[in-house]
């Protein structure tokens, strides 16, 4: 089968893997070692979500290969510190380009850093608050082919998650954002039956002590 009817393809090292990363070396080892891979600390967890609010409108490899840079310029996504942002380090953020210079975008990041210092102190931590929100197994699909996958740009989960962040106050967090936070995070399992990681990720899913 062709890899537009399998959603894989095969890398030099003739492994079969989710057809997304193209075999570019940064973007495969991205989606062999970190995609889908639960996710329990926190700083990781808001980078992502604000890094996924950047990459609207963008590739996502555009985002991943400035994101040293993001974490250079946004305190490494301490949230505690990125919550005490001024306008003088807006000015900052919007003269540095080595990340997206987006008015709009910064000044979320900043907003969003105030309220996970809220959903923090009120959850526990933004681990407890997100994996609460993980999907059953009766909301997933039976088995995720590339057909399936391409009807999950956003779900009842990330639809819920969504609307919740923004009752508190949170911004550039549509469902769509959140279902590629969830997939990343590995809040769902979105390899491809077939891909080479999928079983290890899943295996590493299974050991993973959900954050209470």
């Amino acid at each position: 089968m062709s890899e537009q009817n399998t959603g894989l393809i095969e890398g030099a090292d003739g492994r079969m893997r989710c057809f997304w990363h193209a075999n570019l070396p940064d973007y495969m080892a991205y989606h062999d070692r970190e995609w889908g891979r639960p996710v329990a600390d926190d700083r990781r967890l808001f980078e992502k979500l604000c890094l996924e609010g950047f990459q609207s409108g963008l590739s996502w490899l555009t985002i991943l290969r400035k994101r040293e840079n993001f974490r250079e310029a946004f305190d490494d996504f301490d949230f505690e510190r990125v919550a005490r942002f001024t306008e003088r380090d807006i000015e900052r953020l919007l003269g540095n380009p080595g990340i997206v210079r987006h008015g709009g975008k910064i000044r979320s990041t900043i907003n969003n850093a105030r309220r996970a210092i809220e959903l923090a102190e009120e959850a526990g931590s933004l681990a407890a608050y997100f994996w609460r929100h993980e999907p059953q197994p009766e909301e997933r699909p039976e088995r995720l082919d590339y057909a399936t996958l391409r009807t999950l740009g956003k779900t009842d989960a990330s639809i819920r998650i969504s609307k919740d962040l923004k009752k508190r106050g949170w911004t550039f967090v549509g469902p769509t954002t959140v279902y590629a936070f969830m997939q990343a995070m590995g809040l769902v399992n979105d390899h491809i039956e077939g891909c080479a990681v999928r079983a290890e990720v899943e295996a590493e899913r299974a050991r993973f002590q959900r954050p209470r």
